[in-house]
């Protein structure tokens, strides 16, 4: 598994010329209401052994949480079943919310 901080995938996903990686948001509905990365898709951590087969393993997966704890569980249990272009965001949306979108909610 690999790491990527928000700034990092704030520069990857401006890029046109760089092939965009799939956002899978692991939080809660009520988290994810509050604020997500544009783009991003949600499916809670407890939802993901029974939809892995929604996960495309062809395509780089960032998996992301509030604060990075739960999607690292999520990319070391994906990497488990198979999956091997798996990539955590350090720090979660909060350290997007302080690093690249500061008009972000946190909570």
């Amino acid at each position: 598994m690999q790491a990527i901080t928000a700034p990092e995938l704030a520069q990857w996903l401006a890029d046109s010329s760089k092939k965009m990686p799939f956002l899978l948001d692991v939080r809660e509905p009520s988290e994810y209401e509050i604020c997500h990365i544009a783009g991003s898709h949600l499916m809670p951590m407890h939802s993901i052994p029974m939809k892995l087969d929604e996960l495309a393993g062809d395509v780089e997966i960032v998996c992301i949480c509030h604060h990075g704890g739960r999607s690292m569980q999520v990319a070391h249990f994906l990497e488990r079943n198979g999956f091997n272009q798996i990539i955590n965001l350090t720090g979660g949306v909060h350290a997007w919310a302080l690093q690249v979108d500061p008009e972000m909610p946190t909570y």
